[in-house]
């Protein structure tokens, strides 16, 4: 074979490595993307563990005192209802929203009032504000009591 054969022969087989090389990069940055993409639809995507139940525990305001709490929450196509009973009294549950570990509760305590949680297991921790009052929560999903939810009539 003559050194000219020998160099064009190089040359295309130097050709089609770089343009196989390119494609490769090319799919692998596709699938990075892809990736990306589905890390973010998780991320907002509907959460795919029901709150609906009953859950206990505290919460506690701005003037540091205890307040005893119960969730009796009903999740449908991640929106909630419900109510929330506590030691100032009991709140209707007028909305909210469940994607992922975030939840958000709103709840009418003669004025708006929310609450902002984050699912961890069985069990709610975040922040409650209405009006100017406001501070930490944290629950824990329990059995529901006999009888269905508690009601002071």
């Amino acid at each position: 074979m003559s050194q000219k054969k020998i160099a064009k022969a190089l040359f295309a087989a130097e050709r089609w490595f770089l343009v196989c090389l390119m494609l490769a990069l090319g799919c692998a940055a596709q699938a990075q993307q892809d990736k990306d993409k589905d890390k973010e639809k998780d991320k907002s995507a509907p959460a795919k563990t029901a709150l609906t139940g009953r859950y206990e525990g505290t919460a506690k305001n701005k003037a540091d005192e205890v307040i005893t709490v119960a969730f009796d929450l009903t999740e449908k196509e991640g929106a909630l209802s419900g109510t929330i009973n506590s030691s100032h009294g009991d709140f209707p549950i007028t909305g909210g929203s469940h994607q992922g570990e975030n939840v958000t509760i709103e709840f009418d305590a003669g004025g708006p009032g929310t609450i902002s949680m984050r699912l961890t297991d069985d069990r709610l921790v975040g922040t409650w504000t209405a009006g100017d009052d406001g501070g930490p929560v944290e629950v824990k999903k329990v059995a529901a009591p006999p009888g269905g939810s508690k009601d002071k009539s």
